[in-house]
């Protein structure tokens, strides 16, 4: 047997690997030819940084696609759900949200041994580590916050009552849902024990506030989850990553932007993958809550609590994760799954931190 690459030409090559490839190119061919997406051979190139699911930038003659699968099998219940994220931005296009187009769905797990889906390749820029110079003056990087809490705001803006949209989820005990189902993916995906993630969820469950609105909810709501435009002034061309998304309560998407949120002057954690919002000119997370809610006026509370719960379920993912690369599974990113050894445990603490804020 052969060591584990992610992409590879053939099924033959596939079949001699120690764990299956990410993706077979002929059986990518096969789905394109027969969704009419192009033709002759396919080029790919995986893009993207994000640790759940695994995007590729497909290129074919007559094709410039991005293929989104999840990870290599076995996949804990009810998550990395291709047709259903698919679903729901073919849904929200026509509500004026900015998504790629959906072009072709494959529900077959024996094409890849996973769903995917097929989306149009879209040009932009994601901020992350670096700032595009075209939005890097101090009046462009302030444009840059308020285009992504201006976008939240027009997410939470769709009428989550009526259409197709209202039924995408379930927005009564939507955070008492949370609260139970994160504990018990951290039993499934746990190697450790960290007895803070049970004391986090016995004081969210005492402390869940009542839920003031409902909303279509990104559920993975982050600057790095934006793509801008890459000339001109801060504008959000599209939205990504919807495998969260669901009804329920917006100030939880809220409280995962700002605890998420890079800001001069506090401890980093794992999961602010946009650190360039510490640098002077962007708002800081008071500004993003304050802006934001200038809409809505919402009582912000217990945006504490929100950030908690954020943190709290990024420590369990991320402790899946962790898992997962002890387990040798995820070594197509060593580096960070080595970083969540303390990555995990700081987390934790920064949630505790922001209990510790809730009046």
């Amino acid at each position: 047997m052969g060591a584990k690459a992610d992409i590879v030409r053939t099924t033959e090559e596939a079949a001699r690997q120690d764990a299956p490839p990410l993706l077979v190119l002929e059986r990518v061919e096969e789905f394109l030819d027969a969704s009419g997406l192009g033709t002759g051979p396919v080029h790919a190139q995986r893009i993207g940084g994000g640790q759940s699911n695994v995007t590729f930038r497909i290129k074919r003659h007559g094709a410039d696609v991005v293929l989104r699968r999840g990870p290599r099998p076995p996949l804990p219940p009810s998550t990395h759900d291709m047709l259903r994220e698919a679903h729901i931005q073919s849904l929200l296009a026509p509500l004026g949200i900015p998504v790629p187009k959906i072009l072709a769905v494959c529900a077959d797990p024996n094409v890849l041994g996973v769903p995917f889906y097929i989306m149009k390749f879209v040009d932009g820029d994601v901020v992350t580590d670096t700032v595009p110079a075209h939005v890097d003056a101090p009046q462009q990087r302030r444009a840059t916050s308020e285009a992504a809490a201006d976008m939240l705001v027009k997410l939470h803006s769709v009428d989550a009552g009526s259409g197709p949209i209202a039924g995408i989820g379930r927005p009564d005990g939507y955070l008492k849902r949370q609260v139970a189902r994160f504990a018990g993916l951290w039993e499934m995906g746990a190697s450790r024990d960290l007895p803070q993630v049970a004391a986090l969820a016995q004081w969210l469950e005492a402390n869940r506030p009542d839920t003031q609105r409902t909303a279509v909810i990104h559920g993975d709501y982050r600057l790095g989850n934006l793509m801008f435009n890459r000339t001109g002034p801060a504008r959000v061309r599209a939205v990504l990553d919807w495998e969260m998304a669901t009804l329920g309560d917006p100030l939880a998407d809220l409280g995962y932007l700002t605890a998420t949120y890079a800001q001069a002057g506090t401890r980093p954690t794992l999961l602010e993958l946009t650190p360039v919002t510490a640098l002077p000119g962007y708002l800081d997370r008071a500004e993003m809550a304050a802006r934001y809610n200038a809409r809505f006026g919402l009582d912000l509370t217990a945006l504490p609590w929100y950030q908690v719960l954020a943190l709290w379920k990024a420590a369990i993912f991320s402790e899946a994760i962790y898992t997962r690369w002890k387990q040798g599974e995820r070594a197509d990113n060593e580096s960070f799954g080595a970083a969540l050894e303390a990555g995990v445990p700081q987390l934790l603490e920064t949630a505790a931190a922001h209990a510790a804020r809730l009046p």
